[in-house]
């Protein structure tokens, strides 16, 4: 990458955030298979495949720099020792070398924070699995990506035959920022270009791009700050119009009586689940149908991930229930909602989220589905006017703030303030939509790709669902000591597709009838 970066606020929030009990990455376990009569070296291939293809994905080979004194957020640099073997790994599986066994060594390595001083992503390859099966763990820093712009790595990683695409050598780029004299020129210009046409609210709204230093040092992180607040001054002054509909919206929903029910059905019930968590994780994978899942959302006139929702409030339904812990006021799932538009692969965090009533107070399983297909439409009207507003709120940048931060998140994380709070939410439900077609690396077939999420304070589950080819590939992940074996979920997930199915299939009689 050429010259620095600075992370966004919600970028450098993952690294505030982080402490030794929350660490903030996010990862896959993928399952390959190899060719009958391999004979080669997966690891080596797989990592000089990697290697050949990092230009892909700069992010890869970027470290954080951090501000004197920790005044501003960080930026990204390209680091210049960079070293491939300090970032993928052979790992080692015991006996009985099956994906039960990676699975739980998964859930305590994720528990590992990342080395700040090298580029904040590493890969574990697991050979010598069971059915001549591998396994690669990854895991990247949520300051580094989010699920659409995990698109752009799977690019990188995989591809669409079991012979490895070419992929052109990078071009040369100049390295370092610009001169002083060419700053001065870049402000000028962009000076100019604010006060040509000072009225036209579409130039407002797009904003203008001031020049920076892109260096470290102190003098530089200031004028960059000044810059970056100029930009900033701008472009909010032209989104006022916009940013002062959505507060209009939201301000009229919550006077609707109608919406007043919505509003409560949000509130989250106190259970088990909302704990603060320790520095250990467990972890769990299942795959189901995603035919199958897609058949009950077009029968119950929902989406798939109503369905995946329903899904995983039966589950959390059915445990709850088996440790004589089921509030009588129903669960609620926090989920995610991406705001990056179509094509957009910037390696940045552009996310939203919704809270939904999961219905767990309901015990039939056709009922549950349909009160979350009308809670998730409530709730995505709820908060539709305040996704306007994430853009303008997401980079804010305050001199001093990320050292206020960090203090703050360790406090909170250590006097277990989530343990007495009120739960934001109960579970985070997250689905993340994949490829259709079968993808191979460096030759072998990729079979699933579990995703290994995030547990945090006071939200222990993390239920996130990767779609790939006709399947459904569920992660579960849960801080160990609140589910000290989350595999006990998992296999619950079968039985509740089967009982929703049931719930749904034409009764006895009417199939005579027909028949």
């Amino acid at each position: 990458m050429s010259g620095a970066k600075k992370l966004s606020s919600m970028d450098a929030s993952f690294l505030y955030l982080e402490t030794p009990e929350m660490p903030m990455h996010v990862g896959s376990i993928a399952i390959f298979r190899l060719p009958e009569n391999y004979a080669g070296n997966f690891f080596e291939d797989f990592k000089a495949m990697i290697a050949s293809r990092l230009h892909i994905a700069p992010i890869l080979k970027a470290r954080l720099e951090k501000a004197p004194l920790d005044i501003d957020h960080p930026s990204w640099v390209e680091d210049d020792q960079f070293d491939i073997d300090r970032h993928i790994f052979r790992g080692s599986l015991p006996a009985p070398y099956d994906r039960a066994t990676l699975e739980r060594i998964v859930g305590w390595m994720h528990a590992k924070l990342l080395n700040r001083a090298r580029p904040l992503w590493e890969f574990y390859v697991f050979e010598g699995m069971k059915d001549n099966e591998i396994g690669l763990y990854s895991k990247m820093h949520h300051a580094c990506i989010d699920g659409g712009a995990g698109a752009a790595l799977t690019n990188m990683i995989y591809d669409v035959s079991p012979v490895p695409r070419e992929i052109p050598e990078p071009t040369a780029r100049r390295k370092g920022g610009p001169e002083p004299r060419e700053m001065a020129a870049n402000f000028i210009d962009s000076y100019q270009q604010l006060w040509r046409q000072p009225f036209d609210g579409s130039t407002m709204a797009k904003g203008i791009d001031l020049p920076r230093s892109g260096k470290s040092d102190l003098g530089s992180i200031l004028f960059d700050n000044a810059m970056f607040q100029i930009e900033s001054a701008v472009k909010f002054a032209g989104s006022v119009p916009a940013m002062l509909k959505s507060v209009s919206e939201v301000v009229a929903k919550v006077s609707d009586p109608k919406s007043r029910d919505s509003i409560a059905s949000m509130a989250s019930p106190p259970t088990i689940l909302n704990k603060s968590i320790s520095s250990e994780r467990s972890f769990a994978g299942v795959s189901i149908s995603l035919s199958e899942a897609k058949a009950l959302a077009k029968q119950s006139g929902g989406k798939l991930n109503d369905v995946v929702l329903a899904l995983s409030s039966g589950v959390v339904r059915r445990y709850l229930i088996s440790q004589g812990a089921l509030p009588n006021k129903s669960l609620t799932a926090g989920v995610p909602i991406s705001l990056r538009e179509e094509g957009n692969t910037d390696a940045n965090n552009q996310v939203f989220g919704m809270i939904c009533s999961i219905a767990t107070d309901i015990e039939d399983p056709k009922a549950r589905l349909e009160a979350i297909i009308a809670q998730s439409s409530k709730s995505k009207e709820m908060s539709h006017p305040l996704r306007a507003l994430m853009p303008q709120v997401s980079n804010v940048s305050m001199l001093g703030a990320p050292i206020l931060v960090q203090i703050m998140a360790l406090l909170y994380s250590r006097s277990n303030l989530s343990d007495v709070l009120p739960p934001a939410t109960n579970i985070t439900v997250s689905n993340v939509p994949g490829p259709r077609q079968t993808l191979y690396a460096a030759g072998a077939e990729l079979l699933h790709i579990f995703p290994v999420s995030i547990a945090v304070h006071g939200v222990a589950l993390n239920i996130t669902v990767q779609s790939y080819r006709d399947q459904l590939d569920f992660g579960f992940i849960a801080g160990a000591n609140v589910i000290p074996h989350v595999q006990v979920l998992a296999d619950m997930l079968p039985e509740e597709l089967a009982a929703l199915q049931a719930a749904y299939a034409s009764p006895p009689d009417a199939q005579s009838v027909a028949s």
